[in-house]
C-alpha cells in the first residue's frame, strides 16, 4: 500500500484560518505505490483554493483536463452563491434582507432544503441559523496569531442570539427563501458536500471513471484506481492528529468527518471548538469528538457528520441503527470507536485500535 502522506484538512487547515464554515472534516488519503502501481498513468491534477480551504482534484482519462477545468469553474460559482464573505452571494442577500423573501439560485435552494431536511431528521442537531452564535465565538472572523478574536461570549448575548435560532422557521417557496427578521444563516455544514456532488457529476458527464476529489477534506472516490484496486481513505485520530484511527477501502463513496480538533482554542485549561450546539450556544460537547459519515452523496454526508457530532454518543448510535442507509465511524471522548456493521469488510484499524459494531 502506497502512502501519499497527505493530510486532507477540512474547512480550516490550522487554528489561524479565517474560515466561515461551520463544518470541519479531516481525513488522510492513503493509497500506495508498489512496483506495479508506479507504472500507472499519471493523473490530471488541479489545485484549487476556494471556500476558505485548499482543494485537490485528481482524475484519470482522456477528458480529465477538460473535466477538471469545468469542475474548478463550478466550485468558484458555488462559492459565489454560498459564501457569507461574498456580499453578492445568495446567502449574503438572505442575511441582509432577513424578514423579506429573496429569490435564490437553484443550487442554493437545494443546499438549504437539504439542511432543513437533515435538521428535521436529527431533531434540530443541524441548524444553519446558528451562524450568528458561531460568529460571536470568533470562529468566523479574522482569528490569527496577531489578531486573536476567539472568545467566550457573555451569556446574555448567547441567550439573545438563541432567541433567533430555529431552522424550522425558514420558508422555501420554489426559488424564494425567507428567514425571520434578525435571523442569519450559513451553509458551511453543507457547502463543500454540495460542491463534492457537483464535481462528481461533471466528471461523470466527461466519462471519467477514476478520480479522487478532495475538497478540503471532503473526500469522494469515483470508481477505482486505474489498477482496479479500491481507493484507501484514512480517518484522522482526534486524540493525535498526526495519526489515523483507520483506513477505508472505498469506491463511489464520500467520506466526510466533523471533529473537535480544528478551529479550536483553549482558555483556563478548557478547549472550545467551532461546532456549536444550537440548544446551548456552546460548542457541542455531548460525548463525540469525531463523527465520520460514508455514503453515496457528499451533501448528505457533510450535513449528517455535523448532526451526529452535535447529537452525542447515544443519540448518534440510535440514529445510525434507525437509518441503515447511513454508515458512520464515531469516536468518543474516552476513545471508544463505533462503526456501522457495513463497514467491517472495508475497514483496517491502525495502531491496534479496536471498535464496537453498531448492528442494524
Amino acid at each position: 500500500m502506497l502512502v501519499l502522506g497527505m493530510m486532507l484538512c477540512g474547512c480550516s487547515q490550522t487554528q489561524n484560518d479565517t474560515s466561515s464554515k461551520t463544518e470541519v472534516s479531516v481525513q488522510s488519503e492513503v493509497s500506495g505505490e508498489s512496483k506495479e502501481e508506479s507504472k500507472l498513468p499519471e493523473p490530471e491534477s488541479r489545485d484549487v483554493f476556494a471556500m476558505d480551504t485548499y482543494m485537490v482534484l485528481k482524475a484519470y482519462g482522456s477528458n480529465a483536463k477538460k473535466a477538471l477545468e469545468e469542475a474548478e469553474t463550478e466550485i468558484q460559482r458555488l462559492e459565489n452563491l454560498f459564501s457569507v464573505k461574498v456580499p453578492t452571494s445568495d446567502i449574503s442577500k438572505i442575511n441582509a434582507n432577513s424578514g423579506n423573501p429573496v429569490t435564490v439560485n437553484a443550487s442554493t435552494r437545494t443546499a438549504i432544503a437539504k439542511a432543513l431536511e437533515v435538521g428535521d431528521m436529527t431533531d434540530g442537531a443541524l441548524d444553519i441559523t446558528v451562524y450568528p452564535i458561531v460568529r460571536e465565538w470568533g470562529f468566523t472572523t479574522g482569528d490569527s496569531e496577531t489578531e486573536p478574536y476567539y472568545k467566550i461570549p457573555d451569556q446574555w448575548l448567547l441567550d439573545w442570539h438563541l432567541g433567533n435560532v430555529g431552522y424550522d422557521k425558514i420558508i422555501i417557496n420554489e426559488s424564494i427563501v425567507t428567514v425571520p427578521t434578525q435571523f442569519e444563516i450559513d451553509l458551511g455544514a453543507v457547502a463543500k458536500g454540495y460542491a463534492t456532488d457537483a464535481v462528481n457529476e461533471i466528471l461523470e458527464a466527461n466519462h471519467i471513471n477514476s478520480a479522487l476529489i478532495n475538497l478540503g477534506g471532503n473526500v469522494y472516490a469515483l470508481g477505482r484506481k486505474p489498477d482496479k484496486s479500491k481507493w484507501k481513505v484514512g480517518i484522522q485520530n482526534p486524540a493525535d492528529t498526526n495519526k489515523m484511527i483507520c483506513t477505508l477501502a472505498i469506491e463511489n463513496k464520500a467520506v466526510i468527518t466533523s471533529g473537535n480538533y480544528e478551529r479550536v482554542f483553549e482558555l483556563d485549561g478548557k478547549k472550545y471548538w467551532h461546532i456549536i450546539d444550537p440548544k446551548t450556544g456552546y460548542p457541542a460537547d455531548n460525548g463525540i469528538i469525531s463523527a465520520t459519515v460514508i455514503g453515496d452523496s457528499g451533501l448528505d454526508c457533510d450535513a449528517l457528520s455535523t448532526a451526529l457530532f452535535v447529537m452525542g454518543t447515544e443519540k448518534a448510535i440510535e440514529f445510525c441503527k434507525a437509518h441503515k442507509d447511513i454508515d458512520a465511524v464515531l469516536v468518543t471522548k474516552d476513545m471508544k470507536i463505533y462503526i456501522t456493521d457495513c463497514l467491517e469488510s472495508i475497514i483496517t484499524m491502525e495502531d491496534g485500535l479496536k471498535y464496537e459494531v453498531i448492528k442494524r
